[in-house]
């Protein structure tokens, strides 16, 4: 939205889990010379309060791009209760949602910067038009899938799988950066036998090991999906992660 009047810095290189990401002295010394931030909320980043406290920037303006979205009910409950009662705080894997998202960036930063404003206002109006083209891909790449059901390995997808009519059958990783039980593994192992669930979805972020011996055990094809730009090779940008989660899908649920 910016364009060549900001100059962005992601606390996350898409290789971390957005949950239990450590900030480095690194990111203190950025945040401190920001003047804003921007966080999803709903208790994604429960490291981000603390870093904006140590870096004691009177001057730091704090976005909360959640606010007035509609959410979806989180099965995610981690050691800190942090989105449970809140809802499902993946809201950026639906395109839709994405826009209120910019929305929120995009009058944060024309107040801070008024004389910008007419150029974030014409940089977002043609950011929708990339989103609404983006999202008809999408559609079109899915449509004809008849076996819509999939495994996930943490609850990032029901926004995505809301929008594009996937069928998310159950979550292995039921506690945010904890590994599921026994007992779990079993009951999704019997579910997938049963219910002729083909495929299963891992993130670069998070340890494949469990995943990986769920679908040797099943037949099921695991594959790799970043809830996050630049987790993967080739999504470096929002809308490339969307067309390769869609292209990665659709190649699997065939």
């Amino acid at each position: 939205m910016g364009g060549e009047r900001v100059e962005v810095r992601s606390l996350l290189s898409g290789l971390e889990s957005e949950h239990t990401y450590t900030p480095k002295p690194s990111d203190i010394v950025a945040v401190k010379e920001a003047r804003m931030l921007i966080k999803i909320g709903l208790g994604l980043e429960v490291w981000v309060d603390s870093l904006i406290k140590n870096a004691s920037n009177s001057k730091l303006v704090v976005v909360n791009t959640s606010s007035g979205i509609p959410l979806l009910r989180s099965e995610e409950v981690d050691s800190h209760d942090h989105d449970g009662h809140l809802g499902n705080p993946h809201i950026w894997l639906d395109p839709e949602r994405s826009k209120v998202i910019i929305r929120h960036i995009t009058e944060a930063l024309s107040d801070i910067d008024p004389e910008g404003r007419n150029i974030y206002l014409t940089n977002q109006a043609g950011y929708f038009k990339k989103i609404d083209t983006m999202r008809s891909k999408i559609e079109d790449k899915l449509r004809s899938i008849k076996n819509r059901k999939i495994i996930t390995h943490h609850p990032a997808w029901p926004y995505f799988a809301q929008r594009f009519k996937l069928q998310i059958v159950d979550n292995i990783q039921l506690q945010a950066g904890t590994e599921p039980s026994a007992r779990h593994i079993a009951n999704i192992i019997n579910r997938i036998k049963k219910e002729d669930i083909r495929v299963i979805v891992s993130e670069p972020q998070l340890n494949p090991k469990v995943p990986k011996s769920i679908s040797e055990e099943t037949n099921a094809k695991m594959i790799i999906l970043t809830p996050i730009p630049g987790g993967l090779p080739g999504t470096g940008t929002y809308i490339e992660m969307m067309e390769y989660n869609a292209e990665q899908l659709s190649s699997a649920l065939r």
